[in-house]
């Protein structure tokens, strides 16, 4: 299933600049996968050491966060929308 990928300005340099990139995969964790194969480097700031999301990266599909929904086994359906969102601290 061909699926867009939306990447952060914070790792563009990844993609060579790419805001967007067009993925295959049928599940968050097949895009994903997929996405640090096509990108080497995404896996290391995307997960923790137990292949977990890491706290401070969220990830959206179709605009639902995937955290209330399946996690990585989230499925992901033809030319729906994976975007990586970085947590923002401040006060």
């Amino acid at each position: 299933m061909s699926v867009k990928v939306r990447i952060p300005t914070q790792l563009r340099s990844l993609t060579g600049g790419a805001g967007e990139v067009t993925l295959e995969g049928s599940t968050l964790s097949e895009v994903l996968s997929a996405l640090d194969a096509a990108h080497p480097g995404f896996a290391g700031r995307l997960f923790d050491d137990d292949g977990s999301l890491r706290r401070f990266v969220n990830v959206f599909v179709a605009d639902e966060d995937v955290r209330f929904l399946q996690g990585l086994s989230t499925p992901v359906g033809e030319g729906q929308t994976v975007s990586i969102v970085p947590a923002v601290a401040g006060g």
